[in-house]
């Protein structure tokens, strides 16, 4: 078809309007299903023309990040702040206690397997494999823990928050060898490039599944069954868009983390995509929040348990090895 003329632009835009009317009566008053496939061609041909279906889906991919994803961060913005206390407060007992206490120092393994842990394991996991190769394996590693973390919401809270704490406690074991043995510039240098951000969508994703959890618990005026629908697509909302953050977070780590880079700019970077996602969530987010689009329509390994890990690096275990 040619470029239509103005006259025949909005021609075609009554058209498409009156064939949709009698589309919508034809499947309400008849049963007819020769005449509902013809309306039903007639709309969707005419409904390409007019809209575009390529604008259309990138004007709908544009909305999603710039109003809805966003708007549905800032809604869970008070869960996120109780996710990333279950998130840190185990990582920062842990640490502590395993850094100051010579008894949990020695539980976590014999001496050799801790030096090689410190020394050489958990700096090697980062260049364990090809960076792009690496960068995919941690992205589905993290995909699959921010899903489990909402799912586990429906468990009324419990499973979202076992996950966050075994997440964290794994965080603090080995921050804390690191400490104790004065190596944590090394720690640091090698988790806070890509940790800031990857741990802050955990938090997020831990978030959405806590108040899909909350909301069974305490509905509000609305029924519990359209109270959890409107939640489920919200925080369905929040897991899609987290999946470009885990993205983001799964390239530093393979790109830049496991680099020969400077531990300064490798930091630099790290700090720079943490910001930049604050900023949106804090910034956009609020604003989006503010416009009323508040209900959108729309490798992981495992330890004892079968919790899911994030991956931040190699396993610190608290049992000595057999």
């Amino acid at each position: 078809m040619g470029r239509l003329s103005a006259a025949e632009l909005e021609e075609l835009v009554r058209l498409y309007q009156r064939v949709s009317t009698h589309l919508s009566y034809a499947r309400t008053f008849y049963r007819d299903p020769a005449l509902t496939a013809s309306l039903t061609g007639r709309v969707a041909r005419s409904g390409a023309v007019v809209y575009g279906t390529r604008s259309r889906t990138l004007r709908a991919l544009g909305r999603f990040f710039a109003v809805t994803f966003p708007a549905a961060l800032w809604h869970v913005r008070h869960f996120v702040a109780v996710s990333a206390v279950l998130l840190f407060v185990p990582a920062l007992a842990f640490g502590i206690w395993i850094a100051n206490s010579p008894t949990a120092l020695e539980a976590t393994g014999p001496d050799a397997m801790r030096e090689q842990y410190v020394q050489e394991d958990f700096e090697d996991y980062y260049s364990s494999a090809p960076a792009a190769a690496f960068a995919s394996e941690v992205f589905t590693n993290n995909v699959r823990v921010a899903v489990l973390a909402f799912a586990g919401g429906i468990a009324f809270c419990l499973l979202t928050a076992l996950i966050l704490a075994f997440n964290g406690a794994n965080l603090g074991i080995a921050a804390g060898l690191f400490h104790a043995v004065g190596a944590a510039p090394k720690f640091w240098g090698l988790i806070l490039p890509h940790g800031l951000l990857e741990l802050t969508a955990v938090c997020v994703a831990g978030a959405a599944g806590l108040r899909l959890g909350w909301t069974l618990i305490d509905p509000g005026d609305r029924p519990r069954a359209a109270a959890l629908a409107e939640e489920g697509r919200r925080a369905m909302s929040i897991v899609l868009g987290l999946v470009v953050v885990f993205g983001v977070a799964g390239a530093i780590e393979g790109f830049v983390t496991g680099s020969g880079l400077p531990t300064a700019l490798r930091l630099a970077i790290g700090i720079t995509a943490e910001v930049g996602f604050l900023v949106y969530f804090l910034v956009l987010g609020r604003s989006a929040y503010a416009s009323g689009a508040t209900d959108p329509v729309a490798g992981t390994t495992t330890r004892a348990g079968g919790a899911a890990r994030v991956g931040v690096g190699p396993t610190a275990s608290l049992s000595p090895s057999p």
